[in-house]
């Protein structure tokens, strides 16, 4: 596969009255097209904020951002971003919602009215088009909120923490039904997650950051004997206690220093 994103020596801080907070320091990684990867580390430690640069939200301190080759920059409009709510609008039906990004950019076109139509039907949202937010589940809102970021037809998604104002029960299926769509519509995606069990089930990597100013502790690629295996189905494996254990381990390294 070829690179798609390319993170080089990226450091950042952030400035106020009261002085300098390093954030990320020296942080370099490459994603390959089509792949799935995951970012985890301690809470605070800077995983949003490395997610933002690569949206080129932000601009690094130090060092650089590319994708296919070019800064992030002038890829912009081709990054899709989820983020934890689904910020669906309800004085907007479903379809006006997931068709929302198309008619900013001024795309609405009969292909990607047609594709976002065809992404509706199959993720079991059409009979739901004209329904408003509030009629739906939180799971199918998270859907629609995916259809939505993928109306436009991104090169690469970035998802900061989208499950985590899901209950766990309704977290665990809309989890298998994004991760499914993502690798049917076979798009590139990062996942920031606070949760390893996410990580593991969902990536084809994982990233592992220490505490602040991050560094990558750990860059683990995940393989399972059978790889048709669903994100749900994952987490029964007997791969799945090895990753989580290793992972969990190199997050608790500096708690163990800590105490000795």
């Amino acid at each position: 596969m070829d690179t798609l994103l390319e993170a080089r020596h990226v450091s950042y801080s952030y400035h106020s009255l009261s002085g300098e907070t390093p954030a990320l320091s020296d942080i370099s990684f490459s994603v390959e097209e089509g792949s799935f990867l995951a970012l985890v580390g301690p809470s605070g430690c800077g995983k949003s904020t490395l997610l933002s640069l690569l949206a080129a939200l932000m601009e690094p301190e130090s060092g650089t951002i590319t994708i296919q080759g070019r800064p992030a920059s002038e890829y912009r409009g081709k990054i899709g971003y989820m983020l934890q709510k689904d910020h669906l609008f309800e004085w907007r039906t479903i379809w006006k919602n997931v068709t929302l990004g198309l008619e900013i950019q001024k795309r609405m076109t009969r292909e990607n009215l047609a594709r976002t139509e065809q992404m509706m039907r199959d993720y079991g949202l059409w009979e739901f088009r004209d329904a408003r937010p509030s009629e739906l589940s939180g799971g199918m809102r998270q859907r629609a909120a995916l259809i939505r970021t993928l109306a436009p037809d991104p090169g690469l998604l970035l998802l900061d923490e989208p499950f985590s104002a899901l209950d766990y029960q309704t977290r665990l299926n809309v989890c298998d039904d994004v991760c499914q769509i993502i690798k049917k519509e076979r798009k590139t995606a990062i996942l920031v997650t606070h949760d390893l069990s996410e990580a593991i089930s969902a990536a084809d990597r994982v990233l592992v950051l220490g505490r602040r100013p991050a560094r990558i502790r750990l860059d683990l690629p995940l393989s399972f004997a059978d790889s048709s295996l669903t994100p749900m189905e994952r987490r029964q494996a007997p791969e799945f206690r090895e990753y989580f254990n290793l992972i969990w381990k190199e997050l608790n390294a500096d708690e163990d220093r800590d105490r000795n």
